[in-house]
C-alpha cells in the first residue's frame, strides 16, 4: 500500500480489526439464523447475515470502503485488483461440475459396487467410504472436488433430521479434517501444499513419502472410529437420492462429465482456460438436459464469494502473521500453525512461510503439517470447508452449522492427525 507510514499502519489495524469482526461473525451465524425464526418481520436480513458464505465477502466490501475513506478510492481499487482470485474461481467451478448428476451417478455406482463386495451392511460401508476413500481421492481430483462429492454422498446417510445433532457435528469434523489431510498424497491437490511446493521443490514423491502415508493412517483411523459410532443410526438401506421417473444417465454422458471435471482440475491454475471450459460445460448440460439435475450454481457462487472475501481480508494480515510464523522453532511452529490455521486460511499461512528466507527443512515440514492438521477446525481453516457447509447445512438444526459445534466435532480427529504427523 502506498501513502505515509501512519496511513499504512492505520490501514493494517483496520484490516486486522475487520478480520477479527468477520471471525466473530462466523461464530454468530447460527444465532443469527435462529433470530430469523424469532423475528419474521426481519427474517430476510437475519437470513442474509446468518449465511456463513456471505460473511467474509460482506466484510471485504467494508474493508475496501475503509481503504477508500482512509487513503483514496484509487488505492482501494488497486488493492482489490492486486489480490489473486484463482482459488475462489476454481472452487466455484469444480463444485458445480463435480456435483452434476452424471458425475455423482458414476461415483455412486463405483461406491455401491465396492459396498456389495464387502461383507458388511451397505449403509455402513458407504458411510466409511464417504469419510475415508473420497477424502483420499482428493489427492487426485483436488480437495474441493472431493469435498463436494463426499458431502453429497453422505448427506442422505448422515446429515439428515433423524441423526442426533452431536453425531452430525462429529461426522462433519471428521469429514473436514480428513479432506484437509487427504489431499497431501500429491503436490497439487491441497491448497496449503500448493503454496509451497514450487518454492521448496516438493514433488508428489516427496509428499507421498513425507506426508501422504501418515495422512492415510489418520484418515483411516478417523473414518473407522466415526463409522463405528454411527453404526446404530445409519439407515438400514442406503437412501435413494434420485427423483422418481429420472432418465438413466448413459455411460457416455458420465464419461463426458468426468472429462470436464478432469479438464478443470488439470487447468486449475489457469482461470481463463478453466472458466472457458466451464462455459462449454454449461452449454453441454443444456444440450442434454434430460440427463441432468439442477446445477448447484447458487452454492458454488456463494462459496466463491466467501473465499474471495477471505482473499481480500487475509491480504491485510501479513504484518502480524509473518513475524509469528518466522519466530517459532519447528515443534512450536507445528502447534502454532495448527492453532493459527483455525483463524486464517491454511493456504495463506503456508504462503507466508514460503516467503521466509532460510527456513529449515524441519520447519517447512512442521508448518505444512500443522496447517493441514488444523484444516478442519473452522469453516475458514481450509478452502473446501465453505463448500461442505453450503451443501450440508440444511441437515442441521435451523439449517445452519454452528462454528462452536464444528470446532468441538473436529478436536478429536485433529488430534489424531496431529499425532500421526508428529509421531509416525
Amino acid at each position: 500500500m502506498s501513502g505515509s507510514l501512519d496511513t499504512a499502519s492505520l490501514l493494517n489495524m483496520v484490516g486486522a480489526v475487520l478480520f477479527g469482526i468477520a471471525l466473530i461473525h462466523t461464530f454468530c451465524a447460527k444465532y443469527l439464523e435462529s433470530l430469523a425464526h424469532r423475528h419474521p418481520a426481519h427474517a430476510g436480513l437475519f437470513h442474509l447475515l446468518g449465511e456463513v458464505e456471505v460473511v467474509f465477502g460482506f466484510w471485504a466490501f467494508v474493508l475496501v470502503a475503509a481503504i477508500a475513506l482512509i487513503a483514496s478510492g484509487s488505492e482501494a481499487i488497486a488493492y482489490a485488483e492486486s489480490r489473486h482470485y484463482t482459488e475462489p474461481l476454481f472452487v466455484c467451478v469444480v463444485m458445480v461440475v463435480a456435483a452434476s448428476r452424471p458425475v455423482l451417478e458414476a461415483v455412486r455406482a463405483a461406491l455401491n459396487g465396492i459396498s456389495r463386495i464387502v461383507p458388511l451392511p451397505s449403509s455402513l460401508v458407504l458411510a466409511w467410504l464417504g469419510l475415508a476413500a473420497v477424502p483420499l481421492l482428493g489427492s487426485l481430483i483436488t480437495e474441493p472436488a472431493a469435498m463436494t462429492l463426499a458431502a453429497l454422498m453422505l448427506a442422505p446417510q448422515i446429515f439428515r433430521a433423524e441423526m442426533p445433532e452431536r453425531l452430525k457435528y462429529a461426522a462433519l469434523g471428521v469429514l473436514f479434517v480428513n479432506i484437509s489431510i487427504g489431499g497431501t498424497l500429491t503436490s497439487y491437490a491441497a491448497p496449503p501444499v500448493l503454496m509451497v511446493a514450487a518454492t521448496w521443490n516438493w514433488d508428489t514423491a516427496f509428499m507421498a513419502t513425507q506426508f501422504g502415508w501418515k495422512a492415510t493412517v489418520a484418515v483411516l483411523v478417523n473414518a473407522s472410529a466415526m463409522t463405528w459410532f454411527l453404526r446404530r443410526h445409519l439407515p438400514a438401506t442406503p437412501a435413494h437420492t434420485g427423483t422418481p421417473g429420472e432418465v438413466p444417465v448413459p455411460a457416455l454422458v458420465s464419461l463426458v462429465h468426468l472429462a470436464f471435471l478432469t479438464g478443470v482440475v488439470v487447468l486449475a491454475h489457469h482461470p481463463v482456460l478453466f472458466l472457458g471450459l466451464f462455459l462449454f460445460f454449461l452449454g453441454y448440460t443444456q444440450a442434454y438436459a434430460r440427463f441432468q439435475s439442477p446445477l448447484i450454481l447458487k452454492e458454488g457462487l456463494l462459496v466463491g464469494f466467501f473465499l474471495a472475501g477471505l482473499v481480500v481480508l487475509g491480504g491485510m494480515q501479513q504484518w502480524w502473521l509473518q513475524p509469528i510464523v518466522s519466530g517459532l522453532e519447528p515443534t512450536a511452529l507445528f502447534f502454532g500453525a495448527l492453532v493459527l490455521t483455525a483463524f486464517t486460511d491454511n493456504a495463506a499461512l503456508t504462503y507466508l512461510g514460503s516467503l521466509i528466507q532460510g527456513i529449515s527443512p524441519a520447519s517447512q515440514y512442521m508448518l505444512v503439517a500443522g496447517a493441514v492438521a488444523g484444516g478442519g477446525l473452522t469453516v475458514i481453516a481450509n478452502a473446501p470447508n465453505p463448500a461442505g457447509v453450503a451443501l450440508l447445512r440444511h441437515g442441521f438444526d435451523d439449517q445452519s452449522i454452528g462454528a462452536g459445534g464444528l470446532l468441538l466435532g473436529a478436536l478429536l480427529p485433529t488430534a489424531v492427525a496431529a499425532a500421526c504427523f508428529l509421531l509416525l
